[in-house]
């Protein structure tokens, strides 16, 4: 720039200081009146909003006055970060600078046309042009420290959200917290069903529930989350006949195998729901795109609260048919699994195994003829029972339970 068209900006810029006041109070108006925001005071104080309009005003009367001097984008960046904090919608904030920046151009306006001197439109024209390039690089400042710090409140409210959550799974919230103070942090509501979930990770701490949280909200369920390097744990809150939409969610977006607990009520049995959740898990095929409920009778509960004297009590009664060759003992377990399931019907079975209910029959009394057991006394319907139970909630099948019989096959 030469020398004049420096001086007349320069007297531009002193001529907006002298009318710095009432510049203020106009802006200030402006965005009370067009921003309903900020008429809420109690987020941020009026006086606050004046002093960060003044702020605005003040930078571009003194970037216009000397434009050679270094641009300082503090007080923007200062700002973007201290509006995150506060809950301040990005938009409001940027409306409220244009309309600072409205302010002052349209006061410079009415000073250039009460002046007929070329020299002072050239100036208008030029600090029309200033303003503009001043505008975009005080939005850009202000915008990148917004979200900069917004990141790190987010970043900040998911680590608080899954230390949370490990301490309602583990059942060691803090010491002067408890688990009911730990679900109302989260979110969970104290009247609903809560159930947890355990899915493996699909390669070392990457979520195989993707987006599950905002997923589960799109239909009024509440849940809180804590990814570790192996599984990717929730505990989820909603009422009984949200149950079924939620299974669905979880099947929708499952990429690896995941155990669900069934539903409890008690936020004390989280820990033991999570067992229950990882024993679902471990019935699945390692590898396997799944999502398993845990069987919610007390009986296989009891098994996997007791792991040791379940498979003791598996191999006892069933010992004999785990001694058959595989393709005996496969067909005669799966025999006496579909008809527990079936409540007991040898029809209902059939249908499940694709085999006639006299085939049913006969698998079990061979069953019964090799343990011992009769399927017609009570205390035999409950130690077989207990013993499919214990058989079934084995990892990886009832492998560890042969003892190497599969050399005999």
């Amino acid at each position: 720039m030469i020398r004049s068209e420096l001086a007349e900006l320069a007297e531009l810029a002193a001529w907006a200081e002298t009318r710095l006041p009432g510049l203020i109070d106009d802006a200030c108006a402006a965005t009370l009146e067009r921003i309903p925001f900020y008429r809420d005071k109690k987020i941020v104080p009026a006086e606050e909003l004046r002093r960060s309009i003044e702020h605005n005003l003040r930078f571009l009367i003194d970037a216009v006055g000397d434009p050679r001097a270094p641009l300082n984008l503090a007080a923007p960046e200062a700002t973007g970060r201290r509006r995150a904090h506060q809950g301040v919608p990005l938009p409001e904030i940027l409306q409220c600078y244009r309309i600072c920046f409205t302010c002052l151009w349209d006061t410079l306006v009415q000073r250039a046309r009460g002046e007929a001197r070329p020299q002072a439109t050239e100036a208008l024209l030029t600090a029309a042009g200033m303003i503009l390039r001043l505008t975009d690089q005080h939005a850009l400042a202000l915008t990148e420290a917004y979200r900069a710090a917004t990141a790190e409140l987010l970043l900040a409210h998911q680590q608080r959200r899954s230390a949370l959550v490990e301490a309602l799974l583990t059942g060691h919230p803090s010491p002067d917290a408890g688990p009911w103070e730990a679900a109302a942090l989260l979110g969970l509501p104290p009247d609903g069903q809560l159930v947890v979930i355990a899915a493996d990770t699909r390669s070392l701490a990457e979520a195989s529930l993707p987006d599950v949280e905002r997923r589960l909200a799109a239909h009024g369920i509440v849940s809180g989350w804590r990814l570790t390097p192996n599984q990717q744990l929730g505990v989820i809150s909603l009422h009984a006949d949200q149950h079924e939409t939620m299974l669905a969610v979880l099947r929708e977006i499952a990429l690896a195998r995941t155990g669900v607990s069934p539903p409890y009520r008690s936020l004390s049995d989280t820990p033991r729901a999570l067992n229950l959740a990882h024993a679902a898990l471990a019935r699945l095929a390692s590898g396997k795109i799944e999502v398993r409920m845990f069987d919610p009778s007390p009986l296989a509960a009891l098994m996997v609260r007791e792991p040791t004297e379940g498979h003791r009590l598996a191999d006892e009664i069933l010992g004999p048919v785990l001694g058959l060759p595989l393709d005996d003992r496969t067909t005669l377990l799966e025999t006496l699994d579909a008809y527990f399931d079936q409540a007991g019907s040898a029809e209902r079975a059939a249908e499940v195994l694709y085999c006639h209910p006299n085939t049913v029959r006969y698998r079990l009394r061979r069953l019964q003829e090799l343990t011992g057991r009769s399927l017609a006394e009570p205390r035999g319907v409950a130690e077989l029972a207990a013993a499919a139970y214990a058989l079934s909630l084995t990892p990886r099948g009832f492998g560890r339970l042969m003892r190497g019989t599969e050399n005999q096959d």
